[in-house]
């Protein structure tokens, strides 16, 4: 792994830029970031005392460094979008996006909910037990694949319920403010936690690991306050994508 690698996602774009960077050393923030570990080791802030960002969270750093990662993301918004100055909903417009009911057979029409293009960030491997703070005696080291995009929604939006995934995910908050949610049932009524997402937090996340290779979720959502960016990060077991392709 070289020092340093960066790359220029698919998604990158006039609102908020989108870079992954692996092997950083010494990787320098010019301006104000958002700044993911999705890397599965602690990332050291270059301040004193030192500070790590822990594997799977996000800060906001500013005219500083980050000393060493396996991987992060790093998002700007050069014309002021993140901190909501300006109007964001105008990303939708840019190259790739599209509403997820074009994307996603039965989604609602009436739900909008947008999606950029989908970029790869690199390859990890951990135990899952343990990152999910569950740790069991023998756990495996499986092999994933990092996929990630942004998500748009204006205010107010129920993103829809759902308990489904074949991977493991978290999201960064990158603009406005907004909700991830958890539910009993596949009812509103139901809600048992709300988790307040500000621009630059990531929440921890929901599932807990299943049979076989698969994770678990509760119902839940995503819930757009204002004007909502987003980041989603998808952990895909490679083992598991392989085996679907050949059946």
């Amino acid at each position: 792994m070289t020092d340093n690698g960066i790359r220029t996602l698919n998604f990158s774009g006039q609102r908020i830029e989108a870079r992954a960077v692996t092997g950083a050393k010494e990787f320098r923030i010019e301006g104000t970031a958002i700044v993911v570990n999705i890397g599965m080791t602690p990332a050291p802030v270059g301040e004193l005392p030192r500070k790590d960002i822990p594997p799977l969270s996000s800060v906001i750093l500013r005219d500083t460094s980050v000393e060493r990662a396996d991987s992060l993301i790093v998002l700007s918004a050069p014309e002021g979008y993140g901190d909501g100055s300006g109007d964001i909903s105008g990303i939708v417009g840019e190259p790739g996006w599209k509403p997820l009911s074009d994307l996603l057979d039965g989604f609602p029409e009436d739900t909008p909910l947008w999606k950029s293009p989908q970029d790869d960030a690199g390859q990890v491997s951990f135990v899952p037990e343990e990152v999910l703070g569950r740790p069991e005696p023998g756990g495996t080291v499986r092999d994933f694949q990092v996929k990630v995009n942004l998500w748009f929604a204006p205010a107010g939006t129920d993103c829809r319920i759902h308990n489904l995934h074949e991977f493991l995910e978290v999201h960064t908050q990158v603009s406005g403010l907004g909700r991830m949610q958890k539910f009993r049932e596949q009812d509103h009524g139901t809600l048992f936690e709300d988790v307040p997402m500000g621009v630059g937090s990531t929440h921890s996340a929901f599932c807990v690991t299943g049979p076989g290779s698969a994770f678990t979720y509760p119902w839940h959502q995503y819930r757009a306050d204002t004007d909502c960016v987003w980041l989603a990060v998808e952990y895909h077991e490679i083992r598991a994508e392989e085996e679907r392709e050949q059946s």
